[in-house]
Formats: C-alpha cells, sequence, structure tokens
C-alpha cells in the first residue's frame, strides 16, 4: 500500500500552525494528530474532548484518511455565537 500525505492544522487568534505528514494507507485521524506533535506543543489540547474535522466537515477520530486530506483542530467557542451577536449590536436578549 503507498503512503498519504495529509496535513494537520490548528489555528490560534495570534497564529496558526500546519504540519504535513506522510501516513500509512488506511491511517486514522487520531493517528495523524498524535504523529503531528501538537497535542505536546499545545498541552492544553485534550484529545478525549477535541473536536476536529476535514475540509470543514466534523468528523471522527476513528475516521479514514484520504491523500491530501486536511484535519482541521477545533478550538472550544469562547462565546455563544447568539450572545455574541447579541454583544456587538449592543441589545439584551428579551
Amino acid at each position: 500500500m503507498a503512503d498519504i500525505q495529509v496535513q494537520v492544522v490548528y489555528a490560534l487568534p495570534e497564529q496558526q500552525e500546519s504540519v504535513t505528514l506522510l501516513l500509512p494507507a488506511k491511517s486514522t485521524v487520531k493517528m495523524a494528530i498524535l504523529k503531528s506533535g501538537l497535542l505536546e506543543k499545545y498541552p492544553t489540547l485534550d484529545l478525549e474532548t477535541l473536536s476536529v474535522g476535514i475540509f470543514s466537515k466534523k468528523v471522527k477520530f476513528d475516521d479514514i484518511l484520504k491523500h491530501e486530506d486536511r484535519v482541521e483542530i477545533y478550538r472550544n467557542l469562547l462565546i455563544d455565537p447568539k450572545q455574541a451577536r447579541l454583544k456587538r449590536t449592543g441589545r439584551k436578549k428579551t
């Protein structure tokens, strides 16, 4: 089986991390995240609570990767989107 090339990305407000990996075919999302080294670089990332996706579509850790997939590690929301809109407009929820 041929190897596949995938990218694992994690975006912070002030910077973006991107790691390109060469993995065996039939590798999973979890394998790519573990191999990327991002969990070690960012200790606040908890594999048990992470939300992840491939090209903006939420996936599970055991999903099989395809050649040139981009695995995205999502950050938790700091505020509910509805609350953020209300705050920006200066209105209170009634």
